[in-house]
């Protein structure tokens, strides 16, 4: 069992920035693969960015450029640098961590944080 705590939303200015934390518990993340998803008012959870078991990263193009994804399995956490942030970055942001062999996968989800960017 992983448990996962997202801290550091809150409301900031368009063009400002932010810094996400996801602390994991129970179990090392170090073997899983973690992601950060998010989810306006009103429409689908969608992923916005990954970090492999091996510190690959891949991002959402509407994100590219500005945000960055990061990971310390020592301090088991993973962390979500986000500048030049837009309105429409606001929404709830949920850490992920899954794990997958075969045809089997576990999830594990944060509670999430909400992001607000407004003027």
């Amino acid at each position: 069992q992983v448990q996962l705590v997202e801290s550091g939303g809150g409301l900031v200015q368009p063009g400002g920035s932010l810094r996400l934390s996801c602390a994991a518990s129970g179990s090392s993340i170090r073997m899983y693969n973690m992601h950060w998803y998010r989810q306006a008012t009103g429409k689908q959870r969608e992923l916005v960015a990954t970090i492999t078991s091996s510190g690959i990263t891949n991002y959402a193009d509407s994100v590219k450029g500005r945000f960055t994804i990061s990971r310390d399995n020592a301090q088991n956490t993973v962390s979500l640098q986000m500048n030049a942030l837009k309105v429409e970055d606001t929404a709830v942001y949920y850490c992920n961590a899954r794990l997958s062999w075969g045809a089997s996968v576990v999830d594990y989800w944060g509670q999430g944080t909400q992001v607000t960017v407004s003027s």
